[in-house]
């Protein structure tokens, strides 16, 4: 009988581990699902997160620092390890350096200032193996949303669950700023995505469980500082989310920038996190205390808007004295965020043309090279 690769000279199955890396700017669910596919791979997965400088470099400017980028993809519940200032062309050298068997990658084209795929070397020694890119979200496109102000990602009312497939904008306005990946599709929800991401946990008798409320939306390191005293505050952590409406309600403008299904996603996605409540109400009510078993409530040292009749939306906790301000050390909010992006708004423009160019060349060539029947199209230019 054949031996197993997997196992080594004792007959024990050895322990399959995992290398991806990326910028992990603006930290979405379509990194999780990638990151959770990469996991599935394996037994271990570490990640390598790349510094400012060199995204600056090959990409344009990240919108959150090295610092933030690392503290949030750390959070990933599928993420062992975490390697700060991971190259941004990935080599054999790395793979060797932390014990990795394979890297992992989305099915989209990434590449370096100079037009090169950025994982030829490992493609070509047969250490490369791709996951399906999510469709529907991009950091691109999150940008996008935020300099051009638009609701179009919003679901109102009965169409808040929806699932119709249309574009939704790149940071341009015409035909030219979109591409097969800056000018996504909408994200279309289903159960099977909401199971792949939930814990399926379910609270012991023992527990004491936690229910924290709100948008989160564009899910960054004030969320997750938040969330993480929330845990520290009991056993089972449960996240309301509010509608787009609601949320649009007490945020105004153009929020949420994220809808409802992302949302939930990228909350779901959190390590801290053990399960979500789908279009919460935003008054905590006696009966979602009851049926979920509420011991504490938190809250964070943002203003808490009142309900829609003027009401106190925690006065059924407060009332039970299980209601709790929490001060998470950090304040980073979605509107901060926003402010960032609207201050830089030309350099994420020239970012974005940039991109879509260098990709329709790429893939260009890659398809041109296909034809031709070359095999190694890793280091392929897009010029």
């Amino acid at each position: 009988m054949d031996s197993d690769p997997a196992s080594d000279l004792t007959g024990e199955r050895k322990q399959v581990r995992v290398w991806g890396d990326g910028c992990y700017d603006m930290v979405h669910f379509g990194h999780a699902n990638a990151l959770r596919q990469a996991k599935a791979m394996g037994d271990y997965l570490i990640v390598g997160v790349h510094t400012d400088e060199e995204i600056s470099k090959h990409k344009g400017p990240p919108v959150f620092t090295q610092q933030e980028r690392y503290k949030m993809v750390r959070a990933i519940k599928w993420v062992d390890e975490v390697i700060e200032g991971a190259p941004y062309v990935t080599t054999i050298e790395t793979l060797d350096k932390y014990n990795c068997d394979f890297c992992v990658h989305g099915d989209d084209i990434t590449m370096t200032a100079d037009g090169v795929d950025t994982y030829h070397i490992v493609k070509a020694a047969k250490r490369y193996k791709e996951c399906k890119r999510t469709e529907g979200v991009s950091t691109t496109d999150l940008v996008g949303r935020m300099l051009l102000m638009t609701r179009q990602h919003q679901q109102v009312g009965d169409a808040e669950y929806l699932v119709e497939r249309g574009h939704s904008d790149s940071l341009g306005t015409d035909a030219s700023a979109r591409s097969p990946w800056t000018g996504v599709t909408q994200f279309l929800p289903t159960t099977q995505k909401i199971m792949q991401f939930s814990s399926g946990l379910t609270p012991k008798a023992s527990d004491k469980i936690v229910y924290v409320a709100g948008a989160f939306d564009l899910f960054h390191v004030g969320h997750l500082d938040f969330l993480e005293k929330a845990r520290q505050e009991g056993d089972f952590l449960i996240v309301g989310l509010h509608t787009d409406p609601v949320v649009n309600r007490y945020k105004g403008a153009n929020y949420p920038i994220m809808n409802l299904h992302e949302r939930v996603l990228s909350v779901l996605a959190c390590k801290y996190v053990s399960e979500v409540v789908i279009g919460a109400p935003y008054s905590v009510t006696a009966d979602l205390m009851d049926q979920l078993k509420v011991n504490l409530v938190c809250h964070g040292l943002s203003e808490i808007m009142p309900d829609a009749d003027g009401s106190d939306p925690y006065a059924e906790p407060k009332r039970r004295s299980k209601f709790k301000l929490l001060d998470s050390g950090n304040d980073m909010t979605t509107q901060r965020i926003v402010e960032r992006i609207i201050e830089h708004r030309l350099e994420y423009e020239v970012r974005n043309k940039l991109k879509e160019k260098k990709e329709k060349a790429a893939f260009a060539a890659y398809m041109k090279a296909k034809a031709e029947g070359h095999t190694d199209i890793g280091q392929i230019k897009g010029e």
